[in-house]
């Protein structure tokens, strides 16, 4: 079964959620199979295990102790990488012993369907599209075994964050979305909404809103202060200097009144995690971390990943990273001199900066000129000393199709690309995929992402 173009354009009219966003309208969801479900599945584990062993892993370096159980690695260079242009505070309160095990509530690779299979650009840990995709899944919800129909993302996303307060029964949980991230309010008012119908106390607010009450953080329902016990924070960590409400956030923390989710730990949101997993000298530790089933699959999904570094090398020394005309790099600034082939790279930002999300930063290599190439290494290695790039391998999506309405509303097979947003909510220690969000690009676009121009559709299984 599939929708009529008019059925869709009714349903979208009809919310808020979408005020000036469009995009393609397709008729049906995009189709898995048993085999990619169970595909996701171990996906969602391995991304879960991925983030125990970067806790340990930048844990153990943070104190500079040994790494690995019988053999001596140490690399406290580690926490200096991941730690770099944090303030301190910031920095402390990702080492806090009461952080230990504290892992975002939700989890969305970005994974990109390649010739090779899927790869992983990105690991999200505040991801957009939440609100979005379970609107998306109910309105499909007719047309086959939606991934996550009904209100199961919706639910399955409360039970995630609930369960940060055991103790409560229905605890009253803050979605805090700042003035940068507003773009995503609307979806997370719908959310709030939602799960209001459900009987429960969620509340999309603005971080303004928010006041102190002795130790306790309360915001005003008509005229009385009511406590917040849980904050699902949607901003990223960069906008915490922007806040009023940053002091008190730390301090009601500090007094076990509020539970913060993702937590305020910055090192889960740097994207030059990804390049640590490549990196030659931690190979052991990923190897003694993580079984050998789920270090394959990251190994498959991650593209080769290196970090923007521009410390001086000693006489004789090069770099891990690509090469240009056969020859190994002494300075990263030499890859302006690659030719186009040569610079089928992805140079983005890594993280904590307000380019660091949205694909704002990002430079493909081989899309651009010489000069806005050369342009983006600069700002690389100039930006080193307080934000760190990695440059990572572009794996082409490949062609896929699926149906599409054209400008006269016929639907018909159409080319493009496909990136997969699968959603992971984490309780009890298990990443449960809840819902998936696919983005169809054209077929002439080389980076994904949503655009006017691409179908946004959830996901069914077949």
């Amino acid at each position: 079964m599939s929708l009529s173009r008019a059925e869709l354009q009714s349903a979208l009219a009809a919310t808020p959620l979408f005020e000036d966003k469009t995009w393609r309208l397709s008729p049906e969801a995009w189709p898995l199979t048993a085999d990619d479900r169970a595909q996701l599945d171990a996906i969602g584990a391995a991304c879960l295990d991925y983030h125990r062993a970067l806790e340990n892993l930048y844990l153990r370096s943070a104190a500079d102790k040994n790494l690995l159980r019988n053999k001596p690695l140490r690399a406290p260079w580690v926490a200096d990488y991941l730690d770099r242009g944090k303030p301190p505070r910031l920095a402390a309160h990702a080492r806090d012993s009461r952080n230990r095990g504290a892992f975002p509530a939700v989890l969305r690779p970005d994974l990109l369907l390649t010739d090779d299979g899927w790869a992983m650009s990105e690991l999200d840990s505040v991801p957009g599209g939440i609100g979005l995709t379970a609107f998306l899944n109910r309105l499909y919800s007719e047309t086959g075994d939606i991934l996550g129909a009904g209100d199961a993302m919706v639910k399955n996303f409360h039970a995630a964050v609930a369960a940060l307060r055991p103790d409560m029964r229905n605890p009253l949980i803050a979605l805090v979305v700042s003035e940068e991230a507003a773009t995503y309010r609307p979806e997370m008012e719908w959310l709030a909404q939602q799960l209001q119908f459900l009987g429960l106390r969620v509340f999309c607010l603005d971080p303004d809103e928010i006041f102190p009450l002795g130790s306790t953080l309360c915001f005003d329902v008509e005229g009385n202060p009511e406590k917040i016990d849980i904050i699902y924070r949607f901003f990223e960590l960069f906008d915490l200097g922007n806040l009023s409400l940053t002091r008190h956030l730390h301090e009601a923390w500090e007094a076990g009144e509020v539970v913060i989710t993702p937590p305020l730990r910055p090192y889960q949101e740097e994207k030059l995690g990804l390049a640590l997993f490549h990196h030659h000298l931690l190979q052991d530790y990923w190897a003694e971390t993580l079984d050998r089933r789920t270090r394959a699959l990251l190994s498959a999904l991650i593209p080769a990943s290196w970090i923007v570094d521009p410390a001086p090398l000693p006489p004789g020394a090069v770099l891990d990273g690509p090469r240009v005309g056969g020859r190994a790099l002494t300075d990263w600034r030499q890859l302006g001199a690659a030719s186009q082939k040569e610079r089928d790279l992805i140079l983005k930002i890594s993280g904590f900066h307000e380019t660091a999300w949205g694909a704002r930063s990002v430079v493909l290599g081989s899309d651009c000129s010489r000069e806005e190439w050369q342009a983006g290494l600069d700002i690389a290695t100039g930006d080193a000393p307080t934000n760190l790039h990695i440059l990572q391998t572009f794996r082409k999506p490949r062609r896929a199709t699926h149906p599409l309405f054209d400008a006269e509303g016929v639907a018909a097979p159409a080319q493009g690309r496909l990136r997969l947003c699968p959603y992971y909510f984490v309780k009890d220690g298990v990443a449960t995929l809840s819902g998936a969000l696919a983005t169809f690009c054209p077929p002439d676009k080389k980076i994904i992402h949503g655009m006017q121009d691409a179908a946004l559709v959830p996901c069914r299984l077949v």
